[in-house]
């Protein structure tokens, strides 16, 4: 089929997320390699966001592809009441690199059936029904996800479950509380959560989901005193602390989690995404040594027919393995040195940057429409102007792919990206950056 027959066919029958269907005109792929995607007309581009931020490993890895091979001529799916060799064999390997006592692994489809199982046991844990976090969140798509994330994809599934509530963490570039430093920012936003426990009653709080470093709302990166003060709050209170590394695991933000940069042991970290690379879904909830010991005696109420899935838990062993003989997660730290210091220069160059934020492999370069005002350029859920779709635009037709949002031009590429070809990249989201510095000259 020609490109334009099979988009005639996808846009007859596909529904595709998060957008109104009259407006979608998706680029046809055909197939990928390493950091590359290539379309059904054979152009190529730099995949700069690792597909969903969840192909930390680069596409086509010849290691994960014999692996899934190899299990496919044994079992692709047994039943969950089953034990296989590959998922206990990936439990200990999961194991041996979560911090602290996070040893026990529950296994599902992907990142948001993590978080739903993750609110059930706290609840449980702890006998209490509020399950506090972040405005500026993003946790998944599923009701109990939905529910407690803080960005505008929620306002459709709302009224949502019951218990959810929200809290400011630190945004030092737009500090909701006035703060002018970033140290007084992350103060304010931990004394602002510790009233507003003490007068919710934090004997009715089960749990504080929280992103590590918040993700798809800005790559917001929290101090380590205001993270170590919220697990402070979680000890004081028999608070079960949550840590959300769908994103932000596996290497993604320069160690195996992200959650490592603050030297916090969280009780859950939930994850997917980087744990198969995309090669197969595959998510999981993993336990601390105190709630494995509650749950000992008593049933845990949760379950998934495709959870521990032979075929998905072979893909992560390989993942796991290729993540450790080419020392990504080291290899992701030092190209984010490489690409921060890119991403700085930029800011000299363009005067629509207003902030650069990164950690690891993990970036976002915020807009302005004036840099000492730190005035928004297209704002909050595009109220003030539209610029993502043309920036998107110049991208794709300069042979890159970014994940554009408001304000917000985000990067996670492929762990396994060279420094020319993050030139390569910067070099085109330059060129697209003098569209939004032309808008700031009329």
């Amino acid at each position: 089929m020609t490109t334009e027959e099979l988009k005639k066919l996808d846009r007859a029958h596909t529904i595709y997320s998060w957008q109104a269907q009259k407006d979608v005109n998706p680029l046809m792929l055909d197939h990928a390699d390493g950091v590359m995607i290539y379309d059904t007309d054979g152009k190529e581009y730099v995949d700069f966001c690792s597909g969903l931020l969840n192909i930390n490993l680069g596409h086509n890895n010849a290691h994960v592809k014999e692996a899934m091979k190899a299990q496919m001529d044994k079992a692709c799916y047994v039943g969950t009441m089953f034990g296989t060799e590959p998922k206990a064999r990936l439990s200990q390997m999961i194991s041996e690199v979560t911090p602290g006592d996070l040893d026990y692994v529950f296994y599902t489809n992907g990142g948001a059936e993590a978080i739903e199982n993750a609110i059930k046991a706290a609840r449980w844990y702890t006998g209490r029904h509020k399950i506090y976090s972040c405005w500026r969140s993003y946790h998944g798509a599923t009701a109990g996800a939905i529910s407690i994330s803080g960005d505008t994809r929620r306002w459709s599934a709302e009224p949502g479950i019951p218990g959810a509530v929200k809290f400011f963490g630190p945004y030092p570039y737009r500090c909701p509380f006035g703060s002018t430093t970033e140290e007084e920012a992350n103060q304010k936003a931990l004394d602002v959560l510790k009233t507003q426990i003490m007068l919710d009653g934090a004997h009715t709080i089960a749990a504080i989901f929280m992103e590590p470093i918040v993700g798809t709302n800005g790559i917001i990166i929290p101090s380590k005193a205001f993270m170590q003060g919220v697990r402070e709050i979680c000890d004081q209170y028999g608070i079960v602390l949550v840590i959300d590394e769908t994103m932000g695991g596996w290497g993604r933000a320069g160690k195996w989690f992200a959650i490592e940069h603050f030297d916090v042991i969280p009780d859950i970290i939930t994850t997917a995404k980087g744990l198969t690379s995309g090669y197969v879904q595959l998510g999981a909830m993993i336990w601390n040594k105190k709630i494995w010991d509650y749950f000992w005696e008593k049933p845990f109420h949760g379950g998934l027919t495709y959870g521990g899935h032979a075929l998905a838990c072979a893909a992560a062993i390989a993942n796991i393995e290729e993540y450790k003989t080419k020392n990504l997660i080291e290899a992701s730290a030092q190209r984010g040195l490489y690409l921060e210091n890119k991403l700085l220069a930029l800011k000299e160059k363009h005067p629509s940057i207003g902030d650069v934020r990164i950690k690891g492999l993990w970036a976002c370069i915020e807009l302005t429409e004036d840099r000492e005002k730190r005035t928004e350029l297209a704002g909050f859920c595009d109220r003030k102007r539209n610029v993502s779709s043309q920036l998107t635009r110049i991208m794709f037709e300069n042979g890159l792919y970014c994940f554009n949002k408001w304000d917000f031009i985000f990067m996670a590429p492929p762990l396994i990206i060279t420094e020319q070809e993050i030139d390569r990249s910067v070099a085109v989201i330059s060129k697209a950056l003098e569209y939004t510095d032309s808008l700031i000259k009329e």
